[in-house]
């Protein structure tokens, strides 16, 4: 079968591409692995319940109206109105380090005056960093790395603000051990501080149908449990996939929400660049509770925290620990404005993992682990929600083994290898990047990626 543009994986950046080809008249095919979309961010049912995967909060609100934002970008170019993501607004959020907290919401006004009473000694120097990043156009796709560590210090003279600004940031995007590229951490910051979190009412099965129907609407033909087993180039470009079911499919260009590594390894004999050589290694366990009684129920009204138990904060793979306790974020779906109809308490728990040990487990060690983790877990979470583990009715848990399976990604690295491919460019002439390893971040950042790469690499070249 021919068509204009084949795009792998049907996630939200994948998604977003083909809505954007399919609006200007190409015919486009999304070839999707699994029986769901949504990829790294989706929804299922157990035992009745539904669970959502990988939505804490979408980063990027803005309210309605708001000129010049990511969201309003997003929405104008795939032709969404603001409420059709029925999004609700965060209570308010905090990062909690031993002895200091910072709480924010969606106005930076609250961060500021945090910082301002926590650490006066920096307080100016942190306005000047916000002013400095809200001015700084994380936008150009040629940037050069630097250090976000190094960057940071630059400005503030507190090693622990550094740390307690780092935590929440690189948690939510960092594909790097222990520090990131400077520009992914202007975007990360704006996303977060300067717009702010959001939760659609019914969790991220709003976006994903609301995209799903749009792509199909527009004449886009979606291919699940559809697996690209291999890409085929002749003569340094793509002459034709081969899918799992051994169909072969034909395109001028093939979009891949992939990843670079992953990619590569289906054209076979391109090996990576010397820049791009290093696979990520972060990944994450996740348990989700399900309690008959709301967070609010035990006193606790924060939508999202990021903790770390130390002075330092340590970001990196747990080396032969199935996980790392010392840090994590706890996120409530309850605490968003107008989720009342969440009659079950949802308490959510994500730390740090090492892919290898959790790979590498026979599946009794494998039941075990996640036996361990859940005490872990539950533990934590008390100290939070206090006497919680006699309300918990139902709960699920996330591992790097999971992730794998679901994305591909290898070493369940959630957020793909440390460099990134912001021109969506590929060594074979006509395969395209979007999404993890194109390097736009977060679910709005993922879907603006499809969008870009579309743009770029396929309606700008008419």
């Amino acid at each position: 079968m021919d068509y204009d543009v084949i795009i792998i994986g049907a996630g939200m950046s994948g998604l977003a591409a083909g809505i954007r080809l399919a609006y200007f008249g190409r015919r486009v095919c999304i070839a999707e692995k699994h029986y769901a979309y949504g990829g790294l961010n989706s929804y299922y049912k157990l035992d009745g319940r539904e669970y959502d995967v990988g939505l804490h909060a979408l980063t990027n609100y803005v309210p309605p109206g708001t000129r010049g934002a990511p969201l309003t970008k997003l929405l104008r170019q795939l032709r969404f109105r603001h409420e059709d993501f029925d999004l609700c607004e965060q209570a308010g959020s905090e990062i909690r380090f031993p002895n200091r907290r910072l709480r924010f919401t969606n106005d930076i006004a609250v961060l500021l005056q945090e910082v301002e009473e926590e650490f006066p000694g920096d307080a100016a120097a942190f306005q000047r960093l916000v002013a400095d990043i809200e001015a700084y156009d994380d936008t150009r796709l040629e940037q050069t790395y630097r250090s976000a560590r190094e960057s940071l210090g630059t400005y503030l003279h507190e090693p622990l603000l550094i740390e307690m600004l780092l935590c929440p940031i690189m948690y939510y995007g960092s594909a790097e051990p222990d520090d990131m590229d400077f520009t992914q951490f202007c975007t990360m910051f704006k996303s977060l501080f300067l717009e702010g979190f959001a939760r659609p009412t019914d969790g991220v099965r709003t976006i994903i149908k609301s995209l799903v129907r749009k792509f199909r609407a527009c004449g886009g033909k979606l291919k699940m449990n559809a697996g690209v087993k291999r890409i085929d180039t002749t003569g340094g470009a793509v002459s034709a996939i081969e899918l799992e079911t051994g169909e072969r499919l034909t395109a001028d260009v093939v979009i891949s929400s992939a990843g670079y590594h992953e990619t590569l390894r289906l054209c076979g004999d391109h090996p990576p660049s010397a820049e791009m050589a290093k696979e990520g290694e972060i990944s994450f366990v996740e348990t989700i509770f399900i309690l008959d009684r709301l967070p609010a129920d035990f006193g606790h009204h924060t939508t999202i925290v990021f903790y770390n138990e130390g002075d330092t904060f340590r970001y990196r793979r747990p080396c032969g620990e199935a996980v790392d306790t010392a840090s994590g974020v706890v996120c409530c779906p309850n605490n968003y404005e107008r989720h009342d109809h969440l009659t079950d308490g949802i308490f959510r728990i994500t730390w740090l993992a090492d892919y290898e040990s959790w790979m590498n487990y026979d599946e009794n060690a494998y039941a075990q682990a996640k036996s361990t983790c859940l005490k872990q877990a539950i533990e934590k979470s008390e100290q939070y929600l206090p006497g919680m583990r006699r309300h918990i009715i139902a709960h699920d848990m996330f591992t790097p083994r999971t992730i794998r399976y679901y994305t591909g990604h290898l070493n369940g690295a959630v957020y793909g290898a440390p460099r990134k491919v912001r021109d969506g460019r590929t060594p074979v002439a006509n395969l395209f990047l979007c999404g993890t390893d194109q390097g736009f971040l977060g679910i709005i950042g993922a879907m603006l990626s499809g969008i870009t790469i579309a743009n770029l690499h396929v309606l700008s070249a008419d």
